[in-house]
């Protein structure tokens, strides 16, 4: 159920798909593999938006290299894990959804645990083998794969139901 808080917080975008829409916003568990230059605004709209339970999975920690990127890391972040840094920024963006982080590498050993009963899975890595593992997962468990990819001008992004 929506609370009075929330209904205030997201009266614009409720206006678009109402109580419903949002009561499965809510409802939601977001996957996202990578927390830098691709999972840190992906991350940052869905907490916004009010997804209710998002799980962000990094190994890496924040280097100055990021920053000019990476908008969910600060200068003070520098040597932090990701995971971390994360966690601190999105908790305190929307304070009325669960995050969860996990520090480690998405692996074919761990994946498919990992993305446990998410709804869906954002792929924000930067390698191919992660990605065709998390397409494998999405197809497995039948839930869509958000990819999205960056690579000097060009950017793509696209849903895999």
């Amino acid at each position: 159920m929506i609370s009075e808080r929330e209904r205030e917080r997201y009266k614009r975008q409720m206006m678009l798909f109402g109580d419903e829409g949002q009561e499965r916003l809510k409802k939601a568990h977001i996957f996202i593999a990578g927390a830098g230059g691709l999972g840190s605004p992906v991350s940052i709209y869905l907490a916004v938006a009010g997804v209710g339970t998002l799980t962000v999975v990094d190994k890496d920690v924040v280097e100055l290299t990021n920053l000019n990127r990476q908008i969910l890391h600060y200068d003070r972040d520098i040597g932090r894990k990701k995971t971390a840094s994360a966690e601190e920024k999105l908790r305190a963006i929307n304070p009325d959804i669960i995050v969860k982080v996990i520090d480690t590498t998405i692996e074919e050993s761990n994946g498919a645990q990992l993305v446990g009963s998410a709804d869906g899975i954002v792929d924000a890595m930067d390698n191919y083998p992660t990605r065709y593992l998390l397409n494998d997962i999405a197809q497995e468990k039948k839930i869509p794969l958000f990819h999205g990819a960056i690579r000097g001008f060009y950017g793509q992004a696209t849903t895999i139901l």
